[in-house]
């Protein structure tokens, strides 16, 4: 059994800007299609064993934070499975953190919700707050802190909490070397463990030490996945001849990949021609319920 399963994901936006088309995808929970979808990710499948670490790499809108998120649990696919055997953890900038709460209620929530006991989260909090290096901070509310910090915090509560399956998106991007090298130790004291770790970075340098695969996704699609050495050498290429590119084509070229993650699949529109009896049902539910709740308040 595979540790973690990406079975036909897709995330849909909705770039719909008019009032009339947000209430319909509203009221219908998203199962009228919208008109201007975009396609942060559309399609992609792909599988990863216990102790693996694989490096998520690809241009600025490739849709790789899209991808944490989903495999982190923040957010749900629009189509398609995720199947994780075992419990995931997101580390990224501030995910998952509340400005108004000090760093030490972040500790205990976070733990908590990780499904820790109270007694446990007691147990864990002072090594929490050496490994974070926070000192008094964490005494102060998250909204005062640099963006170095929120990466500390969210990155000491998420390894104390025990992940089976451990996701750092550009977490070590921010903050001084010393501590992602230590963020780094620890996370190989993980793949010791055996443990499952997604890594994105635009560091091909750190994938290369740090991964034995890679995941190569392009503006929303999957353009490689395999051993680090290939996927990362054919992207680093890649990047080399993109950036000899002039200024204006690079616009160019980007303005394309965006038009077409904004281009319905024709999965999409054979479902919204096939299936229209669903929105229909859905659409007079939801009148049936309006009409019942006046006639309640009325009578």
């Amino acid at each position: 059994m595979h540790k973690v399963a990406v079975d036909h994901v897709s995330k849909i936006y909705d770039l719909n800007t008019n009032k009339r088309a947000k209430l319909i995808q509203l009221f219908t929970f998203g199962s009228v299609y919208n008109e201007k979808p975009y396609y942060a990710l559309r399609d992609i499948s792909f599988t990863v064993d216990s102790g693996d670490s694989v490096g998520i790499i690809g241009l600025n809108g490739s849709g790789k934070s899209t991808l944490s998120n989903l495999l982190g649990e923040v957010t749900q696919p629009t189509s398609g499975s995720i199947t994780i055997d075992g419990r995931s953890s997101l580390i990224a900038i501030s995910a998952g953190l509340n400005n108004e709460l000090t760093g030490e209620e972040n500790i205990r929530m976070k733990c908590l919700m990780h499904g820790l006991s109270e007694k446990q989260v007691r147990e864990r909090f002072d090594d929490i707050v050496a490994f974070s290096e926070l000192d008094q901070f964490i005494y102060q509310p998250i909204k005062t802190y640099s963006s170095g910090m929120r990466s500390r915090l969210g990155f000491a509560i998420a390894i104390h909490t025990d992940p089976d399956v451990l996701i750092v998106d550009e977490a070590l991007s921010v903050g001084d070397e010393t501590f992602s090298n230590k963020c780094i130790e620890k996370m190989k004291e993980f793949q010791k463990q055996g443990k499952t770790i997604f890594f994105v970075s635009h560091s091909a340098t750190q994938i290369k030490k740090m991964c034995n695969k890679a995941l190569w996704l392009h503006y929303g699609e999957i353009n490689d996945y395999g051993p680090t050495e290939k996927v990362v050498g054919d992207y680093v290429k890649y990047i080399k001849a993109f950036k000899q590119k002039t200024k204006s084509d690079q616009q160019t070229y980007k303005k394309q990949m965006l038009l077409k993650q904004q281009k319905k699949s024709l999965l999409v529109q054979q479902e919204k021609i096939l299936s229209p009896w669903k929105n229909y049902l859905i659409l007079t539910l939801l009148l049936l319920i309006f009409l019942l709740s006046l006639f309640l308040q009325i009578s």
